[in-house]
């Protein structure tokens, strides 16, 4: 199946399942549809479901499976340094917390790439067979397709970064999760749909669907990795911002390790225990920094003085009949410096 046909299939299925739960449960919370907040899904629906999807389906066919798995994990960098830029993310470089962050997405990224391209000794278990190694079995790719391929998969990914940025920048004025993902599924079908109309010209049978595993493969990825996996990143966005949901992208990788050596009986490597190991220290390094945040929403070098309240200073003299009152105003600023905001003021001064 034309890789164009694929993602316009896989999101009509997502959209077909996720808009009625998006009218019927966010009928509340949805806000009103203002022009900005479309142009926004427009870009989404652009830079998701047709360019990033596509590039990185066309990227896999001038390279590997495992070039592009490997490719698609400097995910959490990018998306690091756009957050960055769009003050999505505080980093400094002398905080403790920020050192986490910056450590652990870096770890994350590079544990991917050991579990992928380091290979190590076998790792002799009782339920894997011999010579059985689906994620390494791949034929030889010319220098020329690879750099091709790399191109493709990183623009891919640079595109699902900025996917990610502009859908918690988006959230921020509509905070409809369910809907959003409906728009962004339904916009992306019919963008996907007209690419696919051009780079399939004349070539009516590459619409054409069976039940098949065509079918199943366009179902499922369309509700599990499109539909739901929009809303929920969505959700957790939301709370925790995009930086957060990106650094557990690699986590994949060790599921899929895990669950392919039971299930598929393949061989386990060394290279894959240790860039898991490495994922999953990162993640923490990650989690632990994002939870530092919440927890000092100041930051690490701006403190709560204690409230001054307005001190009221009279002097009342009988003798000569004069009477005078002095107040002091003071306000408390983020670097916690009390600030006098009006001087010494005499009120009703004879």
């Amino acid at each position: 199946m034309s890789n164009y046909v694929f993602v316009v299939y896989r999101h009509a299925v997502a959209t077909i399942v996720i808009a009625p739960f998006a009218f019927a449960l966010d009928t509340k919370i949805r806000p009103k549809m203002t022009t900005s907040i479309f142009v926004k899904i427009m870009l989404m629906s652009l830079l998701e479901p047709v360019i990033d999807q596509n590039l990185y389906f066309l990227g896999m066919k001038y390279t590997t499976a495992t070039f592009a798995a490997a490719m698609a994990n400097i995910l959490p960098a990018l998306t690091f340094v756009i957050a960055c830029f769009f003050r999505l993310e505080k980093v400094k470089v002398m905080s403790i917390r920020s050192q986490a962050k910056i450590i652990g997405t870096l770890a994350t990224v590079a544990g991917a790439m050991i579990m992928t391209l380091v290979q190590g000794p076998h790792i002799n278990l009782p339920w894997t067979r011999s010579g059985i190694d689906h994620a390494h079995h791949h034929g030889e790719v010319s220098l020329h397709h690879t750099i091709k391929g790399a191109i493709m998969i990183t623009i891919g990914c640079l595109a699902w970064a900025c996917f990610m940025i502009l859908q918690a920048i988006t959230l921020k004025t509509y905070p409809a999760e369910l809907s959003l993902t409906a728009w962004i599924c339904l916009l992306g079908t019919a963008e996907g749909a007209a690419l696919a109309l051009v780079m399939e010209k004349g070539n009516s049978s590459a619409w054409a669907i069976k039940w098949d595993t065509k079918f199943l493969a366009a179902a499922y990825s369309g509700i599990f990795c499109s539909g739901i996996a929009y809303y929920v990143q969505g959700v957790v966005m939301k709370e925790r911002g995009p930086v957060f949901v990106t650094a557990f992208s690699p986590l994949s990788m060790v599921m899929v390790a895990i669950m392919s050596s039971f299930i598929l009986a393949e061989q386990m490597f060394l290279g894959r225990i240790v860039g898991a190991i490495v994922i999953v220290l990162g993640l923490y390094f990650v989690v632990w920094g994002k939870a530092k945040d919440y927890k000092s929403p100041l930051g690490e070098d701006q403190e709560i003085m204690p409230i001054k309240q307005s001190t009221l200073l009279s002097e009342n003299n009988i003798g000569n009949g004069s009477n005078s009152n002095l107040e002091v105003v003071t306000s408390i600023v983020p670097n916690g410096k009390a600030v006098e905001e009006g001087d010494r003021e005499f009120l009703g001064r004879k």
